[in-house]
């Protein structure tokens, strides 16, 4: 069997170990004679997996002890309506960044449920920057200011993060999480969607402090924080298989080295395709400015729609998927998380090299 390179924005690569070792589970996990898929979340072979995965996180993540792990479903556009739901009172206002079509995403929701204002935005330049902590406008009195850490249209990722005195910060980071090591004290909740870096689609990890988890009247019992955190995210029946993969991507990231060691990688996957870019004397155009660049979404352009459009067939020809940009932005997009193997992205260049060679 050959693999593709595989460049998808969004279910994305798994690292080949964890699907090898999840197939030679398949149809027993544990000794149960069952496969995880059929066996009950409430027995105790699940229950000690799902504990595993949680304890797992909050060691590789250096999570403290007053913030809660939380296994939800709804992906991260749940999450733009149940961050407001729990966290926006009557009287107070939502800060929110502008950073590409996710947080414009989040900005509506919260529109439907209390006061929201834009503390900063790059839409004026296509989203090709991050803005500065000094253009960030907080009043210091907000409900919370929520941000997008990075940005897979768009190819942009902030490099550090606004200190917020009293203000909660809040970040959908669906697509970095665990990509480089971050101080989780600097926020008070962060959720991510698992198809980019943490495992298959399906689960939402959501991880905050447990003071802001309060039980919320008239707010429906399944869209409360408190109802999760109580019953540890098993109120309902979860999405057990995700919660399995999430595990068994988690082990590989600590046996790969953990998160450093992961960034490290990142880091050279993401240097070498941007000297690709900045080396080929214009022929490929990155959208982002280098300030901002993401380390997880490389966009770019050729010089015409007619050469994207040969550069997507031929790569698609060679075994490279998932190319194609945005349909917002159009262009090429590769999406190196950190299951997408150093060599994937060596054969990419090679390619790139190659076939601006040709043209």
């Amino acid at each position: 069997m050959k693999r593709a390179f595989n460049f998808n924005a969004g279910p994305a690569a798994l690292p080949l170990p964890v699907l090898e070792e999840a197939q030679a589970e398949f149809l027993d996990f544990k000794g149960t004679g069952m496969s995880v898929l059929e066996i009950s979340h409430r027995s105790k072979e699940y229950d000690q997996l799902h504990n595993e995965v949680q304890e797992s996180l909050r060691r590789l993540m250096e999570i403290p002890p007053d913030y809660r792990i939380l296994f939800l479903q709804g992906g991260a556009s749940l999450q733009f309506a149940m961050v407001p739901q729990n966290l926006l009172s009557a009287e107070q206002t939502a800060n929110y960044i502008l950073t590409g079509v996710w947080s414009e995403k989040a900005l509506a929701e919260a529109e439907r449920f209390g006061k929201v204002k834009v503390g900063a935005s790059s839409k004026e330049a296509g989203y090709s920057y991050i803005p500065s902590l000094e253009e960030l406008k907080l009043e210091g009195d907000e409900a919370y200011l929520h941000l997008t850490t990075n940005n897979t249209i768009y190819g942009t990722q902030w490099r550090q993060f606004p200190q917020t005195e009293e203000v909660p910060l809040i970040a959908d980071m669906s697509s970095d999480i665990l990509s480089r090591p971050i101080d989780i004290n600097q926020f008070s909740l962060i959720y991510a969607g698992a198809q980019k870096n943490l495992g298959p689609a399906g689960v939402t990890v959501v991880i905050a402090k447990e003071r802001l988890l309060q039980a919320k009247e008239n707010l429906p019992t399944m869209l409360q924080y408190s109802t999760h955190a109580q019953s540890n995210s098993l109120f309902n029946t979860p999405p057990t298989f995700a919660i399995y993969m999430l595990g068994k991507v988690l082990e590989w990231v600590e046996k790969s080295g953990g998160v450093k060691a992961i960034q490290s990688e990142n880091q050279a996957k993401a240097e070498m395709l941007y000297a690709t870019i900045d080396q080929s004397n214009g022929f490929y155009q990155g959208h982002a400015r280098k300030e901002s660049r993401s380390v997880m979404n490389i966009s770019f352009n050729l010089p015409s729609q007619e050469l994207e459009g040969e550069f997507l067939q031929e790569a698609a020809a060679a075994g490279f998927v998932g190319l194609k940009g945005h349909r917002l932005v159009g262009g090429c997009r590769a999406s190196i998380y950190n299951a997408v193997p150093l060599a994937a992205c060596e054969a990419l260049r090679d390619f790139m090299l190659a076939f601006k060679q040709k043209n």
